[in-house]
């Protein structure tokens, strides 16, 4: 037996989202991931198994006989897993592992893990990383609450405020004349800030192409600072150091921000997670990234 092949619990889980949600769109949605990543997960089980498990269906798909005979392992597979997870902790404390973005992390986990701390007995730790990483891991159940932007059609998720915002440029910078475009900076695709850039210039006429991007707070702000392009980003009417809010473009619409816990998470840390969150939002801009 080949022992580099393995049946990955992410994948596993991508793989029985699908059939239980009734495609890839709608299991992304509900695992939080792209469509491209569940189908990357079912082609990692392809090729560990050697055999095709999903094949196309009309406009759609479906499972092949070998796709509905790993679906029932799998099944077994992540009963036992969490089964075996949980019984661990039990009469232990328990490690609860939240979920947060650069912009958070500064303005939000402070006050966020105070509360946490002082509401539960249970012992907290922290992951700061992209949105995507995020749903990834809250998929996978390496993570137990997440904070994440415009989730869709998820019975979990908790909307706990919107998040207003803001052009940023360097001192200076001025709007190319159309028809020369509109340089974006931007995280690196998929991500919701970057969409909603591209969408509301799209939205107003305003032609736009990517100036630059990256993968980290730090590279988009540089990349404004330098003076290659224009980002929207969310504050909590901090302007970032050596940058200044561009009015000369259209307003973009907020975005939601939910409080995305694993299943099984008690409901007590979901709570105070749901209502300190709450409260912040509700007093000054807090800054958050994709």
């Amino acid at each position: 037996m080949d022992m580099d092949r393995s049946l990955d619990i992410g994948p596993l889980r991508s793989l029985v989202a699908v059939a239980d949600c009734g495609g890839f769109q709608r299991a992304a949605e509900r695992l939080h991931l792209s469509q491209a990543g569940v189908s990357q997960h079912v082609r990692r089980l392809e090729a560990a198994v050697g055999r095709p498990l999903v094949e196309r269906h009309g406009r759609g798909s479906r499972f092949t006989a070998d796709g509905e005979r790993l679906l029932d392992r799998a099944r077994q597979i992540l009963e036992l897993h969490d089964e075996t997870l949980r019984g661990f902790v039990l009469g232990a404390q328990q490690d609860v592992l939240i979920g947060s973005t650069e912009h958070a992390a500064a303005h939000l986990l402070p006050t966020l893990s105070a509360a946490l701390e002082r509401a539960s007995d249970y012992r907290f730790r922290y992951r700061i990383d992209r949105g995507t990483q995020l749903r990834e891991g809250l998929a996978a159940g390496q993570v137990d609450l997440a904070l994440l932007l415009n989730v869709v059609d998820d019975p979990r998720a908790v909307h706990v405020g919107e998040l207003e915002l803001t052009w940023y440029a360097a001192p200076g910078w001025r709007v190319p004349t159309a028809p020369d475009p509109v340089p974006v900076v931007a995280f690196s695709s998929p991500c919701e800030l970057r969409k909603r850039a591209l969408g509301t210039l799209a939205e107003h006429g305003v032609p736009a192409e990517i100036g630059a991007e990256a993968t980290q707070l730090a590279g988009v702000q540089a990349a404004v600072g330098a003076g290659l392009g224009v980002a929207l980003m969310a504050t909590m009417g901090e302007t970032p150091a050596g940058l200044v809010p561009c009015d000369a473009l259209p307003v973009a619409e907020p975005l939601a921000l939910y409080v995305c816990p694993r299943a099984d998470l008690a409901d007590e840390v979901v709570q105070v997670a749901v209502d300190t969150i709450r409260l912040l939002l509700s007093g000054p801009r807090l800054a958050l990234a994709q």
